[in-house]
């Protein structure tokens, strides 16, 4: 066998090995996000069924043209109070910048603009009270200091994590594996890995 065979079937081998590795940590990711998916399915099924009963109440109790009319309302109303939140949000955001603080908090409180800002748009009433409720500022900073303590404890328990993939340009076999980046406590035995 030449060198150059010898050369060709190592990379094969080598490139087996390397994917097959990747489907591994990829089929170790999808088991342990299953339960968000689960969620996200149930979310995206319950949601349009319980607006769709809502809208049809609604227009059954008022009237097709009302329902109609409540709908567009909330979506212009709802548009134009989070383009005016978004607004301030963003001044907030540069002030924290330009004092050279990182702007945490605009940023949340951006996202959760941004949030309320499509589920207004979105037709329904459920999504509507969703969305003001994030536009309201008592509301959204009980949100915020609910997502905080959920992410706090999800750090904590090393229930929550950020998986980063470091792509490296080429086919399969030249990607680098993924780096699990979850923070470990100190005492915990996979810290190490």
């Amino acid at each position: 066998m030449s060198a150059s065979e010898w050369h060709s079937v190592t990379r094969r081998a080598m490139t087996f090995r390397q994917r097959t590795r990747r489907r591994s940590e990829l089929r170790s990711l999808s088991r342990n996000s299953s339960r968000p998916v689960g969620r996200l399915l149930l979310l995206f099924i319950a949601v349009p069924v319980v607006e769709l009963v809502l809208l049809i109440e609604i227009g059954q109790r008022v009237g097709t043209l009302a329902t109609i009319g409540l709908i567009m309302g909330t979506g212009i109303v709802g548009a134009s109070l989070s383009r005016q939140q978004g607004i301030s949000t963003l001044a907030r955001l540069r002030k924290d910048l330009d004092d050279g603080r990182l702007p945490a908090e605009p940023l949340v409180d951006g996202v959760l603009i941004l949030v309320a800002a499509a589920l207004l748009v979105t037709p329904g009433v459920l999504t509507d009270l969703i969305g003001f409720l994030c536009l309201v500022p008592a509301c959204r900073r009980l949100l915020k200091r609910s997502l905080k303590r959920r992410f706090e404890r999800a750090v904590r328990e090393g229930t929550g994590g950020v998986t980063v993939a470091f792509d490296g340009a080429g086919d399969w076999s030249s990607r680098p594996p993924m780096k699990n980046v979850t923070p470990r406590r100190p005492d915990d035995p996979e810290a190490g890995h």
